[in-house]
């Protein structure tokens, strides 16, 4: 296809993506409150310890658990009716807890926002699929991928400086506006293309034509299709590769404050400074390695499945930089090497990402997506508890850091291996 009828193609598509990214983006806000509202929360209602460690987990578990069903339920329902259900219901849980008395209300208002925002990174995906060609899909994908790592920059503070200047209430007031504005922004942009009056017949040509997924669900049924994709060694390779990755990424995502603290005797303050700059620059290459690096090489006719393996795998051998941070006790080095590292892991993610609607055959790319997510998140509840015990044991980082280390070689062999080439999987019969 030419450059210059390329030009002439409106660009409602990256609308949709943009929508999706702010989507995530409010999802990790929403996440993030009660980490930041916790020491009031636990003053204020004489909270434990233990019933503290119930709160935060609360989430994880419901958010872990659905992913599979909520995969089947996207892929017999469609992202459209499953991605307005789950917005409104943020608002829902955000709002019960601005409201609740005690532990109870709270408790259950977390559970609920760990139900809501199951289908969050499955609906994107699945959407993206519907959207973008082939040659757009890794950008696409790094728009809301990127936004989970940049709402460690954006979102701690915002929710800080509401909680600090108005109380907890107000955190969580603020979270409940942001999903409700983004439930009717959701209601009344999002349509699959196929129903969308606002994408024009040239725009929708372009995203066809250049291998968008098929909408619809599958003839096979919902429980015939997981049935036929858990026999699949390409979803398997997908997924113990990308639990490798989500190890890593919730170790950064919980621990790099306290490593800091413990290790390079920061305070408190200063920790949370210096955490923001590993996230920073995994924003930047997840948008741009991950992303638009992908869709370029792809345009100027390299192959496709090589290219996303290639920056897949890459991306997680730079993960195995945080052992340099091992070897030194200055911050500046150690924030050095713990970038390069969460910047692979970053650039691996939206081509993580991007491939259950790139693999799926019709009608399957919801349900490979929870399988991906379900692991995933076991792993990413693992990645704390085992530092956790590494670290109280040794007294050191080391050991936690090689586990990591580990894991990620075990989910480049996955990738290579296991999954092989990118490319759809067969038709159930």
């Amino acid at each position: 296809m030419s450059s210059q009828f390329q030009e002439k193609i409106p660009h409602r598509r990256w609308g949709i993506g943009a929508l999706l990214g702010i989507g995530v983006l409010i999802n990790y806000i929403d996440r993030i409150g009660l980490s930041v509202a916790a020491p009031q929360i636990q003053e204020l209602f004489q909270l434990t310890a233990v019933q503290m460690g119930l709160l935060f987990s609360a989430f994880a578990w419901s958010y872990a658990v659905l992913q599979i069903p909520v995969g089947m339920v996207i892929d017999r329902f469609g992202p459209t009716k499953v991605g307005r259900w789950g917005a409104f219901l943020w608002g829902i849980a955000s709002t019960i807890t601005a409201f609740s008395s005690g532990f109870a209300g709270i408790f259950f208002a977390r559970i609920l926002l760990g139900i809501a925002e199951a289908p969050a990174f499955p609906v994107s995906a699945k959407a993206t699929g519907y959207w973008f060609p082939r040659s757009e899909r890794s950008l696409a994908t790094a728009i809301f991928d990127a936004a989970a790592k940049f709402s460690n920059v954006i979102g701690v503070p915002l929710v800080a400086v509401t909680v600090v200047s108005f109380g907890w209430r107000w955190g969580f007031g603020l979270t409940a506006v942001l999903s409700f504005a983004y439930f009717f922004a959701f209601l009344i942009i999002y349509r699959d293309p196929s129903a969308d009056k606002k994408l024009t017949a040239v725009e929708l040509n372009y995203i066809q034509q250049g291998g968008a997924a098929a909408e619809g669900k599958s003839e096979a049924g919902a429980v015939n299709m997981l049935a036929y994709l858990l026999k699949q060694s390409k979803v398997w390779g997908l997924t113990i590769g990308f639990a490798a990755y989500g190890y890593s990424f919730y170790l950064f995502l919980t621990w790099l404050p306290g490593y800091l603290v413990q290790t390079m005797h920061m305070s408190i303050i200063k920790s949370a400074g210096f955490a923001a700059i590993p996230w920073v620059f995994a924003t930047i290459t997840d948008l741009f390695v991950g992303g638009w690096l992908i869709d370029h090489l792809i345009s100027r006719g390299y192959n496709e499945s090589k290219v996303r393996k290639s920056v897949l795998v890459t991306g997680m051998l730079f993960g195995l930089a945080v052992f340099g941070a091992t070897q030194t006790v200055d911050p500046f080095w150690a924030i050095f090497w713990i970038s390069i590292a969460l910047g692979g892991l970053a650039s691996a993610a939206p081509v993580g990402w991007s491939l259950p609607s790139l693999i799926a055959p019709k009608g399957g790319a919801g349900t490979i997506g929870g399988i991906m997510n379900f692991v995933n998140n076991l792993m990413g509840a693992a990645a704390p508890i085992v530092t956790g015990y590494i670290v109280g044991a040794t007294n050191s980082f080391i050991n936690a850091f090689f586990v990591a280390g580990v894991i990620l070689a075990i989910g480049i062999v996955s990738f290579v291996f296991v999954m092989g080439k990118i490319e759809a999987i067969d038709e159930p019969e």
